[in-house]
């Protein structure tokens, strides 16, 4: 890892890192004990600090409500629209069609729950756009980019 701050940090994420304790297979695991508290020294991370702020969550629930709460609800719809329509109007709808746009909605209601989550700003100063792609196009680079760090670690255990 360099030393140099990165160019988008997530705005609450902590502001160091955990040390990682590398064991190999032939060894035993090493059990770390908690650290003793001396007087004036805090551990390195609380709750406060790994939690997402509130302000940052609540924008995050209303967009998976929005994103994800809208599609789930055109797929209830679509049953309900489709069993009225044979039921009263006597019209045929083949079976496959429904099925078909009812798993279509709800695919789109599982996805919105992650844009909801990814196009809110995770800046607790700036509410963002009202779709949100800005955000979600940084909010996924800040995601693939720990994650190649994360393989890279894996696969580089000593660096």
């Amino acid at each position: 890892m360099s030393t140099e701050p990165e160019a988008n940090p997530i705005p609450f994420e902590p502001k160091t890192k955990r040390q990682k304790t590398t064991t190999k297979k032939s060894q035993t695991p090493v059990v770390k004990e908690k650290p003793t508290q001396t007087h004036g020294q805090k551990p390195p991370f609380n709750k406060k600090d790994m939690a997402i702020p509130e302000v940052i969550s609540q924008r995050m629930i209303k967009r998976v409500a929005f994103f994800s709460g809208t599609p789930t609800i055109l797929g209830i719809s679509t049953l309900i629209i489709s069993y009225l329509l044979i039921t009263f109007a006597h019209i045929t709808l083949p079976p496959i069609a429904v099925l078909l746009v009812n798993m279509g909605f709800f695919g789109l209601g599982v996805l919105g729950i992650t844009y909801g989550v990814l196009s809110a700003s995770w800046d607790e100063n700036r509410t963002g756009t009202l779709i949100g792609w800005n955000e979600f196009t940084t909010n996924f680079g800040r995601m693939v980019t720990v994650w190649r760090e994360t393989r890279k670690n894996k696969a580089n255990p000593s660096s």
